[in-house]
């Protein structure tokens, strides 16, 4: 594995008081087409138990991966979901939603999860909205011999040493997103083929990667970091001394201008003035 460079996630609070831990980029867009990486864990409920009331997107894909408790999702379009522990649920925005995500009130030992924005290229930003989700087509699990244990989340994946091509239900992502949930055991390893993308993020929510630095020189990388890496062909994803789990995020950078202002991503200042005004004049609809 050839790490390229290294983001260390930190603290933040979203929502209606909701602590979470952010890598974000909307800048440089050095991990394009995705944008941001919040990731929400706690079994304090007073860390997250004010949820997301409702609020607007444009210009964005949001992708929200659930490991633990859940969420309901509500939104215009008429979507009412519960979002629970090894659910997805990807959103399209597109020209415009306004939803609201809040925790399930049966979901009382803890939240684990994750939300993923991916940046859409101009000419999808003004499109109808699409919702997706997986609460009826689990997210498909292959293991290696070598303690490795892939959750395929969206788009294609595949193991260096294997033909068998891993399909998530969820395909169609901006920027041919893909992501995958690899679990490792201690001291497990997994190769990858990589090689169709031209941008990987690993990000560490648990445990520690191993791997060479630019010296040749044994590194590693801990829980809260994500690593941009090399797209290779037989990529080698190695854990430490603990069960790790991390992140996959593929795709190819849509490497284009973009204006951020809050929920909304679009290309200029005077397109995220008309997402505003569409937003305060009601255009984006109501939750029902």
């Amino acid at each position: 594995m050839n790490v390229l460079s290294k983001f260390t996630a930190r603290p933040a609070m979203d929502g209606d008081g909701v602590n979470i831990k952010r890598v974000a980029d909307f800048m440089n867009t050095r991990f394009d087409p995705y944008l941001m990486i919040d990731e929400i864990k706690s079994n304090d409920q007073q860390d997250f138990i004010g949820g997301f009331p409702p609020h607007p997107h444009r210009g964005i894909e949001t992708f929200t991966y659930i490991r633990k408790g859940g969420f309901e999702h509500r939104d215009q379009l008429g979507n009412v979901k519960a979002i629970r522990a090894g659910d997805v649920q990807w959103m399209s925005t597109g020209s415009g939603v306004v939803h609201s995500e809040m925790p399930l009130a049966d979901a009382n030992e803890g939240l684990h999860g994750f939300q993923i924005w991916l940046n859409m290229p101009a000419k999808d930003k003004m499109r109808p909205a699409i919702y997706q989700d997986t609460t009826d087509t689990p997210n498909p699990v292959v293991s290696n011999d070598s303690g490795a244990h892939l959750k395929a989340l969206a788009g294609d994946w595949q193991f260096t040493n294997s033909e068998k091509v891993i399909k998530a239900s969820i395909q169609g992502l901006a920027g041919n997103g893909a992501i995958a949930d690899l679990m490792l055991d201690e001291g497990g390893e997994a190769r990858i083929d990589l090689s169709a993308h031209q941008s990987v993020s690993v990000f560490i929510y648990q445990g520690e990667l191993e791997y060479l630095d630019a010296s040749g020189l044994r590194a590693q990388a801990k829980q809260g970091q994500l690593l941009v890496i090399e797209p290779q062909l037989n990529t080698l994803i190695k854990a430490g001394h603990e069960d790790t789990g991390i992140l996959l995020l593929a795709g190819s950078p849509i490497n284009e201008k973009i204006v951020h202002m809050g929920p909304f991503v679009m290309n200029s200042q005077a397109e995220i003035n008309q997402a505003i005004d569409d937003y305060q004049q009601g255009r984006f609809g109501e939750i029902v």
